[in-house]
């Protein structure tokens, strides 16, 4: 299926049907999430792959008892780091660098040029922007689902401070930012699967400055 096409087709499933996704095609999406761009490549985040049905349920119930929690094939948790560090930022690097076959210290001056920006923005701003990061991962993942006919509902309705109670994210250095149920469409209890796709029209939504 071509970009445009699947995108046309996807909507933000309200009711799946609990049938599985084929492992292949859960790889690709994960794959193609893994593959986005990030911030410097840093990719300060995670994510969590969860068809535990004990704790899907957790999960749902500190997300407003949304359906699509407990009835998708599995839950993507998009997880971004709770702050930025200097360490965090050298191990990054230091893989880079080692997988490229160049010397250890041949990012050092951007390491160091790039932490002295962040280190005085604070916590808040460093959890903001890796949040940032994840959401691009997140829309590719999205596309990705789409591609292969899977459905998808993003989630934004629950309640990260649980959530990361639940997933022990915490301790990790994590934080919760996005939910992506996976998973197909149940067209028989789905009040939105045949409802006309409403966007903004592209003249109002592109403007063109030459």
């Amino acid at each position: 299926m071509k970009l445009l096409d699947a995108l046309k087709w996807r909507y933000a499933t309200k009711k799946m049907n609990g049938e599985v996704v084929p492992q292949e095609k859960l790889d690709y999406i994960l794959e193609a999430a893994r593959l986005s761009p990030s911030s410097s490549g840093l990719q300060p985040y995670q994510i969590f792959v969860i068809s535990n049905k004990e704790l899907l349920e957790k999960i749902k119930a500190v997300s407003f008892d949304q359906s699509q929690i407990t009835d998708a094939s599995h839950l993507l948790v998009f997880a971004a780091w709770d702050s930025y560090s200097l360490e965090r930022i050298e191990a990054v690097f230091n893989k880079t660098v080692q997988e490229r076959g160049l010397p250890l210290d041949a990012m050092d001056a951007y390491k160091e040029r790039l932490w002295s920006m962040y280190e005085p923005l604070g916590h808040e701003w460093h959890a903001n922007h890796a949040a940032k990061q994840a959401y691009i991962s997140f829309g590719i993942a999205l596309a990705a689902a789409a591609e292969q006919n899977v459905d998808a509902t993003p989630i934004e309705g629950f309640l990260p401070p649980e959530l990361d109670k639940i997933l022990e994210l915490n301790k990790q250095g994590l934080k919760s930012v996005v939910l992506l149920p996976l998973g197909y469409r149940d067209e028989t209890a789905d009040w939105l699967v045949n409802l006309k796709k409403v966007r903004t029209s592209i003249d109002k939504f592109v403007t063109y400055i030459s």
